[in-house]
């Protein structure tokens, strides 16, 4: 059945599908909400502008930037040396030149040996790739031996990252939305576009207590005072946008507004200082966290082995990775249109797999966490438009929905347990997540739960808030829900048609399927 809410349910509106619809027992059904969807683009967020270029474009092999091979700066493959220094300076080289290959060999590279200096190996500029010569067996290895320090060891998630690829330079305050934006809207009207022009990306953002506001969000569930960020701070939204034309004060987006803008509310505009076309691209990067992994046990469990961070970067890629015993593998934070494909995760588990913090249309495809991290891939800190599409974890682990307000998040043929103790977060920064969950052909390995619930009592448990959770084709071993607590639902003990939720709003918007998605679905 295709549940709407509670309230509708009461009211006994149940849309029951027709008999004849049904071809057979083993057949997948038509999903009527995507039927509905399609005359009514409101009933689901729109997914299809995530990853690279808003999945318009295939992931680039670039062959013709200058190559800076970190042989010719003093790194030697298996030498027992660290290599931290020579593959920094082929780093600045790149960065100075404006765009380059930064090349490893084959062979084992030392990132972080005795003698090291305890910093992290950063790119600041757009217009790189950081490739090896395989992520498999005989590939390029870049190995961490020890654990950068955290600033601040009373905070466990303080460690930083090994590898940084960002942006230098600030943000710049532009002006204020003065006019009402639509979800789906092309445009936003501002106070000015001074210093902005076309192909510039900007931060659209809000932080507004407005109980209103707070609880035309939450819609039938209520805010806890100990949610003191949502509570005394607010709403908080940040999104990231690039600007396809300019007309006098209207700024004509390459993608549509998910958050519903209301000029009495404080909406700013800022410039984004952001990198673009930076490529991560067949490396194993393996740390050396071995001990039994124990959840906040101390700031070497939860964030020791920090592998990577993409950051303030725009229409950018890491494909062909493997991260082994390590901490977190990767964080895409305050970033846009990234695509992350066919990487992962073993050995040793750790603290995350791969998640979008802060990030908007951010497309993490084709992944496999074999480590079972305690939070696997998904989302925290405000991100928006998220897809987990074809991703797969053990039955002893779950997504991440970490709290700090991400929204619109996709769980797309997702494969692996599904468990209320791994969202994480903070009470102060609670719900985990606000509106915008979907869970679209999910596959649930672990034991069956009797009556899930998205939104259980704090006196029950205090670390799991989801409200309205749209939940099509799941499948599972008996699981059933609190029918009450999901937003929208049907089939939940069978597969749909679409197989794919994201691919099937990208096909419509596009009215064909990018040549990258059939090259994606055979590696599979």
């Amino acid at each position: 059945m295709y549940n709407y809410s509670k309230t509708r349910l009461q009211k006994g509106l149940i849309v029951v599908l027709n008999l004849f619809a049904i071809t057979s027992v083993s057949a997948q059904k038509e999903s009527k909400i995507f039927e509905d969807y399609k005359k009514n683009r409101s009933i689901l967020p729109d997914f299809s502008y995530v990853g690279y270029h808003n999945g318009e474009k295939k992931i680039p092999n670039i062959t013709d930037y200058k190559y800076f091979d970190v042989t010719d700066f003093g790194a030697r493959a298996n030498d027992g040396v660290s290599d931290k220094i020579a593959i920094q300076m082929a780093i600045n080289a790149a960065n100075k030149n404006g765009s380059g290959i930064v090349y490893f060999p084959k062979g084992r590279f030392l990132v972080n040996e005795d003698g090291d200096l305890p910093n992290s190996i950063v790119s600041k500029n757009g217009h790189i790739i950081f490739r090896g010569s395989g992520s498999g067996s005989g590939g390029t290895e870049l190995y961490m031996k020890n654990a950068l320090p955290p600033t601040n060891p009373a905070q466990m998630w303080t460690v930083p990252p090994l590898f940084i690829f960002g942006s230098g330079g600030s943000d710049k305050k532009i002006g204020q939305v003065t006019a009402a934006a639509s979800i789906g809207d092309l445009s936003i009207k501002v106070s000015s576009t001074d210093g902005l022009n076309s192909g510039d990306w900007i931060v659209l953002q809000l932080l507004d207590n407005n109980k209103d506001l707070i609880a035309s969000e939450l819609k039938n569930n209520k805010a806890e005072p100990q949610w003191t960020y949502l509570v005394e701070k607010g709403i908080d939204v940040k999104v990231f946008y690039q600007i396809k034309n300019i007309n006098k004060e209207t700024l004509i987006l390459n993608a549509p507004i998910a958050y519903t803008i209301d000029p009495k509310y404080k909406w700013e505009v800022l410039k984004f200082a952001n990198s673009e076309e930076v490529g991560i691209e067949d490396i194993a990067f393996t740390g050396n966290f071995t001990e039994k992994f124990v959840h906040h046990r101390s700031w070497r469990d939860d964030s020791g082995y920090t592998m990577l961070n993409i950051r303030k970067s725009t229409n950018s890629w890491m494909q062909n990775c493997r991260f082994t015993n390590c901490s977190v593998a990767t964080t895409i934070a305050q970033s846009a249109n990234i695509s992350i494909l066919n990487c992962k995760i073993d050995g040793n588990g750790g603290h995350q797999a791969i998640n979008s913090n802060g990030s908007t249309n951010v497309l993490i495809a084709n992944c496999v966490d074999l480590a079972s991290q305690w939070h696997s891939f998904g989302c925290s800190h405000g991100s928006m438009n998220t897809v987990i599409w074809k991703c797969t974890y053990p039955s002893t682990t779950c997504f991440e929905s970490h709290s700090s307000q991400p929204r619109n998040t996709l769980l797309d043929q997702v494969e692996g347990g599904l468990m209320n103790g791994r969202g994480g977060g903070a009470t102060e920064n609670m719900p985990n997540h606000m509106q915008g969950l979907v869970l679209w052909n999910y596959k649930q390995t672990n034991e069956a739960v009797k009556d899930f619930e998205f939104w259980p009592p704090t006196a029950v448990f205090e670390w799991w808030k989801i409200p309205n959770p749209i939940v099509v084709g799941f499948t599972s071993q008996g699981t059933t829900f609190k029918m009450e607590q999901l937003g929208l639902s049907e089939s939940l003990d069978k597969a749909v048609e679409p197989a794919s939720l994201y691919l099937a709003q990208l096909q419509l918007r596009l009215n064909r399927l990018p040549n990258w998605v059939n090259e994606i679905q055979e590696k599979k």
